[in-house]
C-alpha cells in the first residue's frame, strides 16, 4: 500500500511537470523570451516536488498521494503565468516556492504528533486575534483593503497566517464542547435549540467578523474567517441550524456595514455596477470580464493575450489571466484541480481516526476551498472583490508558505490514517 501511493504520485507529478513544461516553452517561443530560462525554471520546479515525494516517501509514507501532484499543477501553471506577466518577479516567486517546500518538510517533522497542539487553545487563540488585527493598527492599505504589514523589503499578509492558528483553536474547543453545542434544550418556531448560552461562540465570531469588514475593509477576510467557523462548527456538530443562523447574522450584519459605512457602500457599489466609474475603481473588475470574455473557448494562447492590462493582475486577478490565454478549457481545468484537492481534503477529514485530526482537516480544507471561492468569485463579479490570493498560483510569499504548512499538515493527518491500514 505504501510504495502503491508513493508510486502513484511520483507518476502524478511527472504528468503535472511534463504539463508545466509544455506551459513555460510556449510562452518562451510566444514571447520571445529565452527557451533554456523555461527550461530552468522546470527543472528547479521538478526538483522541488521530487524532493518533497523523497520527504513523503521518508516521513508520511502512507499519505494520501494525489495532493502533492495537484498542487505542482496549481503552482507550476502559477509560476508559468507570473513568468509570461512580470518576468522580474518570477525568481521572486521560485525562491518562495523552495521556502514552502522546506517549511512543509519542516511541518512534517515537528506535526508528527499534531494531537498535542490541542494542549495549546488559547495560545493559539490570543495569536490568531493578534494577528488578525494588527494590519488595522500597522499595516498599509492596498486596493482599498488594509491586510498588508511591511518589514523592511517584505511584504505579507497576518491573515494568512491568523487562519492556522484560528484552525488548531477551533478544533481544539470544538472538540471539547461539540456535545454540548449538539445537545437542544428549548424550541421556538419550530426548531430545537441549545441553551443560549452556548451561542456565545457563535455571536462572538459574527462580531470579529464585522470588525474585520470595518476596520480592515475587506468583506473577503471577513467572509474568510466567519465561514471557517460555521463549517468547522457544522462539522463538529452536524447541525445545519448554526449554519443557517450564521449565514443569516452574516448576511445582516453585511447590510447594516452597508448603510454605516462610506467604504463598504463603495465597494458594494462598485460590485454591483463597475461602470459607475469604469476608469477608477471599476477599473480593474471590467478589465478582468474583458479578459475573460475574451479568451472564448480555447483562449488565446500562453503569450498572446492582453492580461497586463489588468492591474495587480499577478496577485488578485491570475486567473483572468488564466481565462483569457486558456479559455474556458483551462479555466475549468483549474478549477477541477481545485475542486480534487478540496475533495482529496474531506476525505482526509472523513477517515482521520481522531476527533481533532477530523476536525483539523476539515477546517484546513474548509479554509482553503473559501478563500478560492473568495478570489474567484471576485475575479468572476460573483461576488465583491476582496485582497486574498489564489492558493498556490498567485504571486506572494506569505501566502505560498502558509498554503504549503497547509499541504503538510494534510498529509501528516492522512498518514496517521494510513499508518493504520485504512
Amino acid at each position: 500500500m505504501t510504495s502503491t501511493n508513493r508510486n502513484r504520485e511520483l507518476l502524478l507529478i511527472f504528468f503535472a511537470m511534463l504539463v508545466i513544461a509544455t506551459g513555460f516553452v510556449l510562452t518562451a517561443l510566444n514571447t520571445g523570451q529565452p527557451v533554456a530560462t523555461a527550461l530552468r525554471f522546470t527543472g528547479f520546479l521538478a526538483a522541488i516536488f521530487i524532493a518533497i515525494h523523497i520527504a513523503n516517501r521518508l516521513f508520511v509514507s502512507t499519505a494520501e498521494p494525489a495532493l502533492v501532484s495537484l498542487v505542482a499543477f496549481i503552482t507550476g501553471l502559477g509560476l508559468v503565468m507570473i513568468w509570461r506577466l512580470k518576468p522580474e518577479l518570477a525568481a521572486a516567486q521560485a525562491v518562495w516556492l523552495l521556502l514552502g517546500a522546506v517549511a512543509l518538510v519542516l511541518t512534517m517533522l515537528t506535526a508528527r504528533r499534531y494531537q498535542k497542539f490541542k494542549d495549546y487553545k488559547y495560545t493559539w487563540a490570543i495569536a490568531g486575534v493578534i494577528l488578525l488585527f494588527a494590519p488595522v493598527f500597522l499595516g498599509v492599505e492596498r486596493g482599498g483593503a488594509r491586510l498588508w504589514m511591511d518589514l523592511g523589503p517584505v511584504s505579507f499578509q497576518p491573515a494568512e497566517i491568523a487562519k492556522l492558528c484560528f484552525v488548531f483553536f477551533l478544533a481544539s474547543y470544538l472538540e471539547e464542547k461539540r456535545r454540548l453545542l449538539s445537545i437542544s434544550t428549548k424550541r421556538a418556531f419550530g426548531i430545537w435549540l441549545p441553551e443560549l448560552k452556548h451561542l456565545g461562540p457563535l455571536l462572538i465570531m459574527w462580531a470579529v467578523s464585522l470588525v474585520i469588514l470595518v476596520l480592515e475593509r475587506d468583506l473577503g477576510t471577513s467572509l474568510l474567517f466567519f465561514g471557517l467557523f460555521l463549517a468547522m462548527l457544522y462539522v463538529a456538530t452536524g447541525r445545519p441550524f448554526y449554519v443557517v443562523l450564521g449565514t443569516s447574522l452574516f448576511i445582516a450584519g453585511a447590510t447594516a456595514c452597508y448603510f454605516a459605512f462610506y467604504h463598504v457602500q463603495v465597494r458594494f457599489d462598485i460590485w454591483l455596477d463597475p461602470w459607475l466609474d469604469p476608469s477608477g475603481r471599476g477599473y480593474q473588475i471590467i478589465q478582468s470580464i474583458f479578459a475573460m470574455a475574451s479568451g472564448g473557448l480555447a483562449g488565446t494562447g500562453l503569450g498572446l493575450g492582453n492580461p497586463n492590462l489588468i492591474p495587480a493582475v499577478q496577485t488578485d486577478f491570475i486567473f483572468s489571466a488564466v481565462a483569457e490565454e486558456l479559455g474556458l478549457l483551462g479555466s475549468i481545468a483549474v478549477i477541477l484541480a481545485y475542486l480534487l484537492f478540496i475533495s482529496r481534503g474531506l476525505k482526509i477529514a472523513l477517515t482521520a481516526d481522531d476527533e481533532f485530526g477530523k476536525l483539523v482537516a476539515a477546517g484546513l480544507t474548509s479554509v482553503f476551498a473559501l478563500q478560492t471561492f473568495v478570489i474567484l468569485g471576485g475575479t468572476t463579479k460573483l461576488i465583491p472583490l476582496t485582497g486574498v490570493t489564489l492558493p498556490y498560483m498567485s504571486y506572494g510569499g506569505s501566502s505560498i508558505l502558509m498554503n504549503f504548512i497547509l499541504l503538510a499538515l494534510l498529509l501528516t493527518i492522512s498518514a496517521k490514517r494510513g499508518e493504520r491500514g485504512e
